[in-house]
């Protein structure tokens, strides 16, 4: 099974078709308000199904990256840069994605989110150095 294009599932989706439209959300849960991503149906703080999409900056710092060399997109063979960011919206959340810097990113750098459209009706989020902008 491919990893390219992406398959949201049923918790994922809305999320997809939120970024497709340049916007970043999480979720809040309605019963305690805990932000939280990756979308999941159930609460990780108090176990409820009730919650609603809230967007918010996509920003964030680098704590940590790899070079990948695994090619999850069809014609691609060339390593690229994946950073773990943490989001400044929910200080506890790690989210990954592709690096769009011209130069390696450094540790607790800056990050702003950059959607990526990639065909096949996907848009990723992707990151690049705050001050690119």
């Amino acid at each position: 099974m491919s990893a390219y294009p992406p398959q949201p599932d049923r918790d994922s989706a809305p999320w997809w078709e939120r970024v497709a439209r340049g916007e970043f959300a999480v979720q809040e849960c309605d019963s305690c308000g805990t932000l939280r991503f990756p979308p999941r149906a159930f609460c990780a703080a108090c176990r409820t199904e009730v919650w609603r999409w809230r967007p918010v900056v996509p920003e964030g710092t680098v704590e940590s990256w790899i070079v990948s060399h695994q090619p999850f997109v069809p014609g691609r063979r060339d390593p690229y840069l994946v950073v773990m960011v943490r989001l400044t919206a929910i200080p506890g959340c790690l989210v990954y994605g592709n690096w769009r810097g011209e130069r390696p990113p450094e540790a607790m750098e800056r990050v702003a989110g950059v959607f990526t459209e990639v065909g096949a009706g996907v848009t990723l989020m992707d990151w690049a150095p705050a001050d690119a902008g």
